[in-house]
């Protein structure tokens, strides 16, 4: 794995909603060569190509090299998995294909514990992290509304960031997308947790609501503020300090995105499986391990999860 990181890499998006559109449509804009996984909507991605509308620009990949199988794909220098960690029992068929002997497969996906089970397939010198604050929304397939740009940051499993870190940050830069890279990946889940957890998690337990609503109401808003300081706590009691200005960056962060649906609660209201573990569970059981009292953030785990339970009752399997 000594060998330099392609500056025109071949490149794998594996799942091809909201954010494996929105990246992939940038880093094909910018002249790489990106191939698309994609499982539904294939027809209309390689018809209409992808669209991205951001409060800036518009961007449409007319041309999506869009396949059914990874087979198809084949070896590539870059995999960016943009499924969600509820699919990961899928990577052992999805992700061997794509393999070569200096494969990065840089994950996007949500909460503690996403790394290993990528690990597990390809073997954790493969591996990378990406934190990303971002909010995109799938309108239809290969059609992605994106709010706030935000940025995006990378690291490596379990090391500090090398020089392919620094090189697949650059090519997101150029792809124009604001990208760092960072030398604690576990650290940089935590603080994605900060936002993810009040914001994803209150959206559901009260009710199907939008951002604006929590922001407007005082009760939400400061037990979204409650549940930020819980996670400040575990997270320096597993040797991650945060600074609690952060938190007030996600509540400014949030008032920017105006009436907006958080990905868990878009999945919530469509059927689909939802993070609960790796968002909700996972920070609860690292958080008891070191002593660290979070009643607030494991009330709203088990909401959660009584939500999901009854909507197995009345939700049809998709």
């Amino acid at each position: 794995m000594n060998a330099p990181f392609p500056e025109k890499p071949r490149i794998a998006i594996v799942g091809s909603g909201a954010l494996g559109c929105y990246y992939g449509a940038r880093l094909a804009k910018a002249g790489n060569d990106v191939h698309f996984l994609v499982h539904s909507g294939r027809a209309a991605i390689m018809a209409r190509g992808i669209r991205v509308k951001t409060p800036t620009e518009r961007i449409h990949l007319k041309k999506v090299q869009a396949y059914a199988t990874s087979a198809e794909i084949g070896a590539c220098d870059l995999v960016i998995i943009a499924l969600k960690a509820t699919a990961n029992d899928k990577l052992a068929k999805l992700l061997p294909p794509l393999m070569g002997p200096n494969t990065l497969v840089l994950t996007l996906q949500n909460g503690l514990g996403v790394e290993e089970p990528v690990a597990e397939v390809v073997g954790g010198e493969h591996v990378l992290g990406a934190i990303c604050f971002v909010g995109c929304t799938r309108t239809a397939p290969g059609v992605i509304q994106c709010s706030f740009p935000g940025l995006m940051m990378i690291g490596e499993f379990g090391r500090p960031a090398q020089a392919r870190t620094r090189d697949v940050a650059k090519l997101f830069e150029r792809a124009g997308v604001k990208c760092e890279a960072q030398d604690n990946l576990e650290e940089l889940r935590w603080k994605k947790l900060v936002w993810n957890v009040p914001f994803n998690g209150l959206a559901i337990a009260a009710g199907g609501i939008t951002t604006d609503v929590i922001l407007a109401d005082e009760g939400l808003r400061t037990l979204a503020r409650r549940l930020m300081e819980e996670l400040l706590e575990a997270a320096a009691k597993v040797g991650h300090v945060i600074p609690r200005p952060f938190m007030d960056l996600q509540f400014e962060r949030t008032a920017k995105l105006g009436r907006y649906s958080p990905s868990s609660l878009i999945d919530f209201r469509e059927g689909r499986p939802i993070e609960l573990e790796e968002i909700w569970g996972e920070p609860v059981r690292r958080a008891k391990t070191v002593g660290a009292p979070v009643p607030r953030l494991e009330m709203l785990y088990w909401l959660i999860k009584r939500l999901l339970a009854a909507r197995k009752t009345t939700v049809k399997p998709r």
